[in-house]
């Protein structure tokens, strides 16, 4: 294994708060994205996700968790991408914007 997958792959194991805060954020978004509760928010939105077999694009997993707004459901599907439990299909359907989304998939 290269040395560079072997980094990719130990990004799959991290769920801390590194990559929802940059360095040039202030202290009290610092603080805050330490106390996200990251798990569940990916378990969350990977329920979602699993609910569509064939596949999903976000405007439907926003559907399906109302009370949540895209600046929350969005960087999920990094976080899970990045950790193996969904994929993007290369599949692209219209949302309701008229712009194509890619479709995920979970594992």
């Amino acid at each position: 294994m290269s040395v560079l997958s072997e980094f990719f792959e130990s990004l799959k194991k991290y769920d801390g708060p590194f990559f929802h805060v940059r360095n040039t954020d202030p202290d009290t978004s610092h603080e805050a994205a330490e106390k996200l509760n990251l798990t569940q928010l990916e378990d969350t939105v990977l329920s979602a996700i699993q609910q569509f077999p064939n596949g999903c694009i976000s405007d439907d997993v926003l559907k399906t968790l109302p009370a949540w707004g895209v600046e929350t459901v969005s960087p999920r599907y990094a976080a899970l991408l990045r950790k193996g439990h969904i994929v993007d299909t290369g599949e692209r359907r219209k949302g309701k914007s008229g712009r194509n989304q890619r479709v995920m998939k979970a594992i």
